[in-house]
């Protein structure tokens, strides 16, 4: 017996599975052209494994992909006292 997914789980099974790849194959370490040459083949590889994607639903998957990449703090940058940000311990200012 074959069990259908609505179409949002659907897109959801495709989103877990892109973060999952994500995180295995190390991309976030990658220049940006490889991250971007590396999505659109998982995206093609996305669309070929959830055949009733729409289009809008594979782009949307590359777009959340690619921003899952980048880092919610850019490499290098201190992450402490920028900003204006006091780097002393609450209260010792």
């Amino acid at each position: 017996m074959e069990v259908k997914l609505s179409d949002s789980k659907l897109l959801d099974r495709a989103r877990d599975e892109l973060f999952s790849h994500i995180n295995r194959c190390g991309v976030v370490d990658a220049s940006e052209a490889d991250q971007s040459e590396w999505m659109n083949d998982t995206i093609d590889y996305l669309g070929e494994r959830y055949p009733t994607l729409a289009a809008h639903e594979l782009r949307f998957l590359h777009a959340v992909g690619m921003r899952f990449c980048q880092p919610a703090i850019a490499r290098g940058a201190a992450t402490i006292g920028t900003a204006g940000n006091s780097a002393a311990p609450a209260g010792q200012e």
